[in-house]
């Protein structure tokens, strides 16, 4: 089994691509301090799995974030994955959860959000559809028509220990608009034919070894593997941002109250403390900043 892998793959002279990616200490290290019932736990395992998958179809340095929000007993997945595919991932949600319930039968009036953020300077978008589906592989594939127009077919699985996905994409012939049979005869028989792996296979199968069983009849090109791994971006200089946009009358206030000012991130636990001499240095040097910048 290739752990912590992303392996993307070509079938040659068609337009169709794909990628399997298999996520085991990443999902441990990003998962572990969050004390989830597994019903939660499988299901951020399988989104994880799918932000690699579509940040592997990307041409973009920066990160994509997928999140789930709902009026139920859950009220947020989220899951963010960069170019490097450096991966975090949370949840919340309200009440005591049972080990049998689904993701589903936490959802109400849910919605889904698929963000992309590029480094470069480049313009976020943001993308909100229902939840359309009776599975995570089923909203992104639905998402993926309506919204991209692009064929997509998604296959995901976790455990609760290693999460693992698969991803094929026809891609549209922005060369030639005319509709090719071959293409979409080629399209239609290697999709029955993935439909016939199982969870086991898609958890626990190299690559390479998944590939030959399901197309080996088919001429696929299989590339150098990409490593993902669990990565949080949380930072004393983000969370003082963020503080900063609070405003100095909303920290006094605080600080009256509680005497320091305690944030906790909820990716990966790492605990930022401010005090009152803290508070200040905060708009000490954002002004100072701006003076700099105005001299300059």
């Amino acid at each position: 089994m290739h752990k912590d892998t992303l392996q993307r793959f070509i079938f040659e002279k068609t337009p169709i691509r794909g990628s399997v990616v298999n996520l085991n200490s990443t999902l441990q290290l990003a998962l572990n301090k969050q004390h989830l019932p597994i019903g939660l736990k499988r299901a951020l395992g399988e989104l994880m799995a799918a932000s690699a998958l579509l940040t592997a179809t990307l041409k973009m340095n920066g990160s994509l974030v997928l999140q789930i929000q709902s009026q139920g007993s859950l009220k947020l997945l989220v899951v963010e994955c960069n170019s490097e595919f450096g991966i975090r991932a949370t949840a919340k949600w309200a009440g005591d959860i049972q080990d049998t319930e689904t993701l589903f039968d936490l959802l109400a009036q849910g919605q889904f959000m698929i963000t992309l953020d590029p480094k470069d300077g480049g313009q976020t978008y943001q993308g909100i559809v229902a939840l359309e589906g009776t599975s995570i592989a089923t909203i992104l594939e639905n998402y993926m028509l309506r919204s991209e127009q692009i064929d997509t077919k998604i296959w995901l699985c976790c455990d609760g220990n290693i999460a693992a996905g698969m991803l094929l994409q026809k891609l549209p012939d922005t060369m030639n608009q005319t509709i090719h049979e071959h293409d979409i005869d080629t399209w239609n028989r290697v999709g029955h034919l993935a439909d016939t792996i199982t969870d086991d296979e898609l958890l626990q199968l190299p690559t390479e070894t998944l590939l030959h069983r399901l197309f080996h009849e088919e001429d696929v090109r299989l590339f150098e593997a990409s490593h993902t791994k669990f990565q949080c971006s949380c930072s004393r200089k983000n969370v003082a941002g963020m503080l900063r946009m609070l405003g100095a009358d909303e920290l006094k206030s605080i600080l009256e109250e509680q005497g320091k000012i305690d944030i906790n991130c909820d990716f990966c636990g790492a605990h930022y403390q401010f005090d009152a001499v803290d508070a200040t240095q905060l708009f000490t040097s954002e002004i100072t900043s701006q003076l700099s910048k105005e001299v300059h």
